[in-house]
C-alpha cells in the first residue's frame, strides 16, 4: 500500500466532538498534546497504538491526527487491518489551527500548534 492509498480527509469533514459515531484521536507525543489539541479528542500517542487500540471505538469513525498529517499516513492502514474505520486527517493539526477549529490546552495556557 502506498500512502496515495490511504484514505483521508480535510479538516473540514472532521465531525464535531458530539458526533458519537466518531473519534477524533490524536496520535501526537504527550509535548505535543500538551501544547494544543482539539476539544474532545482521544489522545494515544502513535506508539502505544498497538497496546491501546482496545480504547478506540472500534463501530466508530475513527480521524487520525498528528502534528502535519505524516504519522497519521502510517497509523490509518494499521487500524484498518484490525478492522477499525480509520482516515487520516489531511494536514493535521497545523491545519486544523489554521482553519481556526478550537483548540485547548490542559493547563489553561494558550492553546497553539505551531
Amino acid at each position: 500500500m502506498s500512502f496515495g492509498d490511504v484514505p483521508s480527509v480535510a479538516v473540514s469533514e472532521v465531525p464535531p466532538p458530539s458526533d458519537e459515531t466518531a473519534v477524533l484521536l490524536d496520535i501526537r507525543e504527550d509535548d505535543e498534546w500538551a501544547d494544543g489539541h482539539a476539544p474532545g479528542a482521544l489522545h494515544i500517542p502513535m506508539n502505544d497504538i498497538p497496546a491501546r487500540t482496545d480504547e478506540i471505538d472500534i463501530d466508530a469513525a475513527v480521524y487520525v491526527v498528528c502534528r502535519s498529517g505524516g504519522r497519521s499516513l502510517s497509523v490509518v492502514p494499521y487500524l484498518n487491518r484490525y478492522g477499525f474505520d480509520a482516515v487520516s486527517v489531511t494536514g493535521g493539526m497545523v491545519a486544523w489551527q489554521r482553519s481556526g477549529r478550537p483548540l485547548v490546552a490542559d493547563d489553561g495556557r494558550t492553546a497553539k500548534i505551531y
